[in-house]
């Protein structure tokens, strides 16, 4: 039988109205229509605010890039950068793995190996206070931890989602580097443990703080290893007052002797002003621009300092600055402080005068006791759930270094009772080696980035989109 007219018009509606509402549906008022400067691309931008707290008024900027070709068919990434207090936008995308990267402030140029050739790249400044992010009830700033902002960031998402409803059910992983280690698997965990329907696939970090006194510790062990410091120096630090012990006592404002010696010792061999960059050690500064990615660093390094300046006996110490390719950070903060540029990008300063590629509110607030929390177990959990995980290192960082990652990745295989499936070994690309890396099980991966500094992305960009392309397929590093 025929359809009646009346049954042709249900069925073309009924066969037009999905078609109408994917068009629909994306937030036009976000469309980011082009960036001061930009070259024509074929895909997509989105920028602009999600709120997370409309009581008081708190809301999270979002960046957000769709993949060159075929984005339907492609996953969804979530990018966190770390801190805590440092921009996604400022730093991941347009220093790192974004579609476009600053030439001196004044121009964006694309980025020939940006993530978002095999992926929807979704970039979001967080906590409130980061970036674009705000907060109007001032008080929030004094409640700032690790649980605060998991919960904000899984609200961002829940509502980030009924904006793009078309990747509500897409393949979905996130992605950090630095305290990155923190903000991404407890975020991981909530979705898991809150039964949220996301479907997240996996995890990766990058020289991620994951346990305090692993991570600082090694520090010592790196600077001796590559012949910032003595081996009396070394020794004198191991035995006396090791990186993390020294951290706890400047925050306490009680530096005992034995601390000042080996302070000093190590002080007189690596000049925290005048030394290389401790974030990329073959790398060279920026002797124009100083930022810090690791806040933790900051805060330990700021309180209480002056008393331990004079202890010490030395003019200044000052925080190590994070270098990306000598000034690429300085040139993306010239550029997001453009009027043209924020006004493209939907984005307004709230109760500041300057976009900063690190908060200071958020560094000077952040709960210190967070840093202390060791997430490795929490990674367990994600693993143990089902999720792939890979942890990278960029081995040219002296802030978190490779070897602490590496025994801690190790140590948490054994525990987990996961059997090697890939020996240690070396991977390559172009027939030179990117890097080594160690397969435990189905799930757990840990690669380092050869010659790549904290960011490795920006450092070593065809590396690490090798190593972003095989994670996001599940499969096992190029070898030779």
């Amino acid at each position: 039988m025929f359809p009646q007219p009346w049954m042709l018009v249900a069925i073309i509606s009924a066969t037009l109205l999905p078609m109408s509402s994917k068009v629909m549906s994306f937030p036009q008022a976000d469309k980011v229509k082009t960036l001061p400067d930009q070259s024509p691309v074929s895909f997509q931008q989105f920028a602009g605010y999600v709120a997370v707290d409309d009581k008081n008024q708190r809301a999270l900027f979002y960046y957000f890039v769709e993949a060159e070709t075929n984005p339907s068919s492609k996953p969804l990434v979530l990018w966190l950068n770390g801190g805590p207090g440092c921009t996604s936008v400022g730093i991941g995308a347009f220093t790192e793995h974004g579609p476009f990267v600053t030439n001196q402030g004044k121009t964006i140029v694309k980025n020939q190996y940006s993530w978002n050739k095999e992926a929807n790249i979704l970039y979001l400044e967080s906590p409130a206070g980061v970036g674009f992010s705000y907060s109007d009830n001032l008080s929030f700033y004094q409640t700032l931890n690790d649980e605060v902002t998991a919960q904000d960031n899984l609200v961002f998402l829940q509502r980030w989602f009924a904006k793009f409803p078309e990747y509500k059910n897409r393949d979905f992983y996130i992605i950090g580097e630095s305290y990155g280690g923190h903000y991404v698997p407890q975020l991981a965990a909530l979705i898991i443990k809150s039964k949220v329907n996301f479907n997240l696939k996996g995890i990766a970090i990058g020289n991620p703080l994951l346990d305090f006194d692993t991570d600082m510790n090694a520090v010592d062990e790196y600077y001796w290893s590559h012949g910032i410091i003595t081996d009396y120096a070394y020794k004198i630090r191991i035995s006396l007052c090791n990186s993390s012990r020294i951290f706890r006592e400047i925050l306490s404002g009680q530096i005992s002797k034995d601390c000042l010696v080996a302070a000093r010792k190590v002080s007189e061999e690596y000049s925290f002003t005048t030394s290389i960059d401790p974030y990329y050690v073959t790398g060279d500064k920026c002797l124009s621009y100083n930022v810090s990615q690791a806040g933790f660093l900051r805060e330990m390094l700021n309180s209480g300092m002056f008393q331990f300046r004079k202890s010490l006996n030395v003019q200044q110490i000052e925080e190590p600055d994070q270098q990306i390719d000598e000034c690429y950070l300085k040139y993306s903060d010239m550029y997001l402080n453009r009027k043209d540029v924020q006004e493209a990008l939907h984005a307004r300063l709230v109760g500041t005068t300057n976009y900063r590629l690190c908060s200071k509110i958020v560094q000077t607030n952040y709960d210190l006791l967070s840093r202390e929390i060791s997430t490795i177990n929490v990674v367990g959990f994600l693993v143990k759930s089902g999720l792939r995980v890979i942890v990278y290192s960029g081995d040219q960082d002296s802030v978190i270094p490779f070897m602490g990652t590496r025994r801690l990745v190790d140590k948490l295989a054994k525990n987990l009772g996961l059997k090697t499936s890939v020996p240690y070994s070396a991977w390559f690309v172009d027939k030179q080696v990117g890097g080594w890396t160690q397969v435990y099980g189905n799930h757990l991966t840990y690669a380092t980035v050869r010659a790549a500094s904290h960011a490795t992305p920006t450092t070593q960009p065809k590396r690490s989109f090798i190593l972003f392309n095989a994670f996001l397929q599940g499969k096992p590093l190029p070898k030779a």
